[in-house]
């Protein structure tokens, strides 16, 4: 016996991967998500918006973050975080 499959049914949908330079982006760090367009805020600590999936730290700095849009599932990866700079003491 043959089934019948529709489009699209039981393919798992891939969310959307991208990297985004922050060191070319202009303003206060808000960018628009690549997928769905909502704008992503630095400033939002409340997960409503996206999740934080990964950090990299290299030599006490941040140097990657991955976060993920809650709605859209689309993730992106942050890079280009400024070098703290370090006092001389």
């Amino acid at each position: 016996m043959k089934f019948a499959q529709k489009w699209g049914e039981g393919k798992v949908k891939q969310p959307l991967v991208c990297e985004l330079d922050l060191t070319r982006i202009q303003g206060n760090g808000d960018f628009p998500c690549p997928n769905c367009g909502v704008t992503i805020s630095p400033e939002d600590e409340t997960e409503i918006v996206y999740r934080i999936l990964e950090t990299k730290v290299k030599s006490q700095a941040l140097e990657e973050l991955v976060i993920q849009r809650n709605k859209c599932a689309s993730q992106i990866r942050l890079i280009g975080f400024p070098i703290p700079e370090m006092d001389n003491l």
